[in-house]
């Protein structure tokens, strides 16, 4: 077992025990809320995170096994499983699949947690326990911001969470990236972060890369950690956007980013 293991299932048990003090006392009016996701209220979101939690759990389980990843069929039933449910039942079975989920996790022994390789249901290689939750980590606390942010407009991600996760999305700027918004310009920014401090350049053109913090940037982007990574995934209007965020220079602006990574 690995200290960056540990650290990434304590920080999913603390994202989950306080998303889960949340939902026990929500209304049925709180969960009819339109969330941090655009087109989903409250309960999608927990369903979301709850039919994410049963399909990473056989997964998991899976390779614990070697009977592998879960295949298309199951995870189509689960996902037509929790659409077929009432918003308070997402709410409960939320609880139940994400407590499970995290257990499992929890309960591996350390040598397990070192020599696992967990298969993905999707074209990926197979990951280390670390990588496996610390990718389930970020996906949770994103959508545990999206509930959030429904009843609080000034909400940010965990420190905790963003110290583990902020050097871990490079993978995810191809996906989540949408760099022909631009318009076929193609722009540098050096990024400055804070909570953790972290310098990087962007490189925006066909593709976006992270780069080291270029000589001559077209712009400067200054921001809490925990903002950049809302911005990559595209939870970032100005609303949402603390007020601690720079972005210096002419070729680009917030709103340009915010196009070029407009969620999921």
């Amino acid at each position: 077992m690995t200290d960056r293991t540990d650290q990434t299932i304590k920080a999913l048990r603390a994202e989950f025990d306080e998303l889960a003090a949340r939902v026990r006392g929500f209304t049925a009016d709180d969960l009819a809320r339109r969330s941090g996701a655009s087109e989903w209220d409250v309960s999608q979101v927990l369903s979301h995170l709850g039919s994410g939690s049963e399909i990473n759990l056989a997964a998991l389980d899976g390779a614990v096994a070697g009977t592998g990843a879960p295949d298309i069929d199951f995870i189509r039933g689960v996902w037509a499983r929790w659409d077929g449910m009432s918003r308070a039942e997402r709410a409960d079975a939320y609880i139940t699949a994400n407590d499970t989920f995290v257990r499992r996790l929890e309960d591996l022994d350390p040598q397990t947690r070192q020599d696992l390789r967990v298969a993905f249901w999707f074209p990926a290689e197979p990951a280390d326990v670390t990588t496996f939750a610390g990718m389930r980590l970020n996906e949770v606390a994103h959508h545990a911001w999206d509930v959030k942010v429904a009843f609080d407009p000034a909400a940010g991600l965990a420190l905790d969470t963003v110290e583990l996760v902020v050097d871990r999305v490079e993978g995810l700027l191809g996906f989540a990236g949408k760099p022909a918004e631009l318009g076929g310009r193609h722009v540098t920014l050096a990024v400055h972060l804070a909570s953790p401090e972290r310098s990087f350049g962007l490189e925006i053109g066909d593709a976006i890369r992270i780069t080291d913090v270029p000589d001559a940037p077209d712009a400067v982007l200054t921001a809490p950690a925990e903002y950049w990574l809302r911005l990559i995934v595209g939870r970032h209007s100005a609303e949402h956007t603390p007020a601690a965020v720079e972005l210096t220079g002419t070729s680009v602006t917030l709103d340009d980013l915010r196009r070029v990574f407009p969620g999921f």
